[in-house]
């Protein structure tokens, strides 16, 4: 197994923002929020953190701001995936001289490479990076699907330590594992399947869920690597619930609204995103509610 970056709970941390940009105040109030409690890592410019609709400047910004605040605390995740490759590589090298301690890069969206194209994207990006690289495959996003072949190729680069996987295939998932749990940290990217996806050597979740519940969500992991299986298992069937709230819309227009009710700032998304409607909302507030962290 190479480094592992982290084992546990990271927060795939929503952007706060208002009419005028990043709203860093309450960005620093949030990040101290996480560390307070007990996240493992954190992921700063990821899908929930709106990086489609941030600049190229604010994207370089936010991270950097992140690794200042957490300043080594725990380590800090920088998403610099896009659809093209060129500016991956920009943001990666700016993220490595930042300090980041890994990169996180999602499957390009929309171009729809194939598995070679996947393949030598992929390369390219650790070839550039001075950082470990953990690869996101979530094909409900992008439109195509990082094939257990494809990973087993790449995990033998040396540079490319990780995986969040968020097929929502768990067939996909074992056969993953199977072929490179020995050569690549497994992730879920998927909040409802984390102790399944553990139960098979994953070390964890990169998490929309733990924007809301950090200490509940690093709860249900920490009983799990102490040999508490049923313990996490209960806990993930209690936050099922939320995490199905938090997605009855698409992230992160959920976890904007929770995290501004919680006092995390506007409720402010930048279009085509658009506030949640009465219903989903009612039930996600609801949801807070009954698991206690509203």
């Amino acid at each position: 197994m190479k480094e592992i970056v982290f084992k546990g709970m990271a927060t795939a941390m929503v952007t706060p923002m208002t009419s005028t940009g990043v709203d860093y105040e309450t960005f620093a109030r949030f990040i101290d929020f996480q560390l307070e409690n007990g996240i493992n890592a954190l992921v700063a410019v990821g899908t929930t953190g709106e990086s489609a609709t941030l600049s190229p400047q604010e994207r370089k910004d936010v991270i950097r701001f992140t690794i200042d605040r957490v300043n080594g605390r725990v380590p800090v995740i920088a998403g610099v995936g896009t659809n093209n490759t060129e500016h991956v590589l920009d943001f990666a090298k700016d993220a490595c001289a930042a300090g980041a301690d890994a990169l996180l890069a999602v499957t390009p969206y929309y171009n729809k490479a194939t598995q070679g194209g996947l393949y030598k994207h992929f390369s390219m990006i650790a070839d550039a990076a001075t950082k470990p690289l953990i690869m996101y495959n979530v094909p409900s996003r992008t439109g195509c699907n990082l094939q257990p072949g494809t990973v087993e190729k790449l995990a033998e680069h040396p540079n490319i330590c990780g995986l969040k996987e968020a097929s929502g295939n768990m067939a996909q998932v074992v056969e993953i594992a199977s072929r490179c749990a020995d050569k690549l940290a497994i992730y879920s990217g998927e909040d409802a399947l984390t102790v399944p996806m553990m139960s098979v050597g994953g070390l964890g979740c990169i998490s929309v869920l733990s924007n809301v519940a950090p200490k509940q969500a690093v709860e249900m992991t920490d009983k799990f690597f102490a040999g508490d299986v049923a313990g996490a298992g209960k806990l993930q069937c209690r936050m099922l619930p939320l995490i199905d709230a938090l997605f009855s819309e698409v992230n992160p227009i959920p976890a904007k609204a929770a995290v501004a009710e919680m006092g995390f700032g506007e409720e402010y998304l930048r279009m085509p995103l658009t506030p949640m409607e009465p219903a989903t909302r009612a039930n996600l507030f609801a949801q807070m509610k009954k698991l206690g962290v509203l």
